[in-house]
């Protein structure tokens, strides 16, 4: 998608474009969930501020909790420091405010504990789904996104362009845009069947090791090694 837009919008000679994936930090092996324990945890993390699309998944969980399923929500990460500075915790306590509303305080934790490079694989992998609910349209790149496949996580996403991408042969759902039906049915997918999970988890991890920053940087290097000797002839 990044390619595309990119030649659609700049002049750019497409002999002299190369594309290289985003990186991920080495994957934790996560414990296996057990169906038959207690509901699965869902988890959003990044910092926070309007366009995160937060809210969504709360208003999915109150439809869940009228059918009686209740996950476990985290939402881990810190506001934003420049929503910080424009506009104050506002768009947290909103959030905070209608976990409230809907009755699910028992259910979503908000979580601003910091986690150092090394600690936070462990961390995504203690949760049994990711859940990107991005207003975005436009997203060519996501981090989380990439980190949440390392750590084999099945992922519910928002149909942003890298998601669809990354999640194209099933290691996560894909739902439309201010389609709360579809996202609250993504969410019971993975807290209701342990089947269909764990097929999006085996994928990820089939699809995971192209990921790591080692083989990104390999790409780097086999680049460099194909540009050397244009560049010495330039010379």
């Amino acid at each position: 998608a990044a390619r595309s837009r990119l030649v659609a919008l700049y002049p750019v000679d497409v002999i002299k474009l190369v594309t290289i994936p985003h990186g991920a930090i080495a994957p934790t092996p996560s414990m296996a969930q057990d169906p038959s324990g207690p509901p699965p945890d869902l988890l959003t993390w990044g910092l926070l501020g309007p366009g995160k699309g937060i809210e969504h998944v709360i208003d999915a969980l109150e439809v869940l909790l009228g059918e009686g399923i209740r996950p476990r929500y985290t939402v881990s990460g810190v506001t934003h420091p420049n929503v910080l500075v424009r506009e104050g915790d506002v768009y947290r306590d909103g959030l905070i405010a209608r976990v409230r509303k809907a009755g699910l305080a028992d259910s979503v934790t908000f979580d601003d504990t910091y986690r150092s490079v090394a600690e936070l694989p462990r961390f995504v992998a203690t949760a049994s789904a990711v859940v990107l609910p991005y207003d975005s349209r436009d997203q060519v790149t996501s981090g989380v996104l990439v980190d949440a496949i390392t750590a084999a996580r099945p992922v519910s996403a928002t149909a942003f362009p890298h998601a669809i991408e990354m999640l194209s042969t099933g290691a996560g759902i894909v739902v439309p845009h201010d389609d709360l039906a579809a996202l609250a049915d993504a969410v019971r997918v993975v807290v209701t069947r342990p089947a269909e999970r764990a097929a999006m988890e085996a994928e990820a991890r089939r699809i995971a090791p192209s990921l790591l920053w080692s083989g990104v940087a390999q790409r780097y290097l086999d680049l460099c090694a194909q540009l050397a000797p244009m560049m010495s002839v330039a010379r």
